[in-house]
């Protein structure tokens, strides 16, 4: 099921407060498939520069590698 059909079953329910007729799984799935569209428009903003940046930031914290 598509983010489109996600919402527009729970636009059908009565919206937010009828939203929790919806199962955990369905609300994780909507959840999940927000984000990932959220994540795409947020790297759509940044510059290159700002992403480098904040790759090596992430790839310093999981890794324990001092920045620079």
């Amino acid at each position: 099921m598509t983010l489109a059909e996600h919402v527009a079953r729970i636009g059908k329910l009565g919206g937010i407060a009828r939203a929790q007729k919806l199962s955990a799984q369905e609300l994780s799935d909507i959840g999940q498939k927000a984000g990932v569209v959220g994540g795409k428009a947020r790297s759509a903003k940044l510059s290159p520069k700002r992403r480098k940046e904040i790759a090596r930031k992430a790839a310093a914290a999981r890794w324990g590698k001092k920045d620079g």
